[in-house]
């Protein structure tokens, strides 16, 4: 029953995250689109170690995920000022969408450790999901570690499998698009990821939500996980 309970916990936390509309769906269109699905692949995976870092750190050391909590403001900055930075290169730059070939599409690896390293950094440096690893490690504080592990594990498992299969359906649509609206798709992810990043920056000048992160909503957050756990354990 207890197996039972932290699989269902951890595939509806898991569901919450994956569907959750936010610049990484963005950068994921991206790089499928300027590259191929491989590109994709290795974006997403820079997510994935993101996110297992967070949820070791956040259940054998809680005490470091606190301390990358108490610096949110500075990590927003950096995380705006990326995004920004990378939403903004890709509308000024002057875009040629090439329609895909049957080619095998030759990119060096060095080139693959980049883009797994953006995925990494932009997960990395999102506040929200510091807040998000640090409320789900709370409300499963009391359980066992095999519970928290069938929980953790089948969350991250949902989001990396809902991760690739976006990176599949954005490398099929692909192929299906005129050069123009592939064009049009590259500039509008583009400027997604621009009013994310000025969205992030504004909250954070505004202090809205980041100095401390509201107490009223961590306590509904912390409620609402535990709510899940309780349903799950019905």
């Amino acid at each position: 029953m207890q197996i039972t309970s932290a699989v269902v916990g951890g595939l509806s936390l898991g569901l919450f995250m994956a569907i959750s509309v936010g610049p990484t769906l963005f950068a994921i269109i991206r790089y499928s689109l300027n590259h191929s699905y491989k590109a994709g692949v290795a974006f997403v995976l820079g997510v994935s170690f993101s996110d297992i870092m967070y949820v070791t750190i956040a259940n054998m050391a809680t005490p470091w995920l606190q301390w990358f909590h108490q610096y949110a403001r500075t990590l927003s900055y950096l995380a705006a000022a990326a995004l920004m930075i990378a939403g903004a290169v890709g509308l000024l730059k002057k875009y040629k969408p090439q329609r895909p070939s049957t080619k095998k599409v030759t990119i060096n690896k060095s080139e693959y450790f980049k883009i797994w390293g953006s995925g990494f950094l932009l997960n990395t440096l999102n506040p929200a999901l510091i807040l998000q690893w640090i409320l789900a490690a709370t409300a499963t504080a009391a359980e066992v570690g095999f519970y928290r592990f069938i929980f953790f594990g089948c969350c991250l498992g949902l989001v990396l499998g809902v991760d690739l299969l976006k990176v599949i359906l954005a490398d099929s649509i692909r192929r299906k698009l005129t050069l123009r609206k592939i064009m049009y798709l590259h500039k509008f992810s583009s400027l997604c990821l621009l009013v994310f990043g000025v969205a992030i920056l504004i909250l954070t000048i505004l202090n809205i939500e980041l100095k401390n992160p509201a107490e009223r909503k961590s306590s509904y957050n912390h409620y609402r996980y535990t709510e899940i756990l309780k349903i799950a354990k019905a």
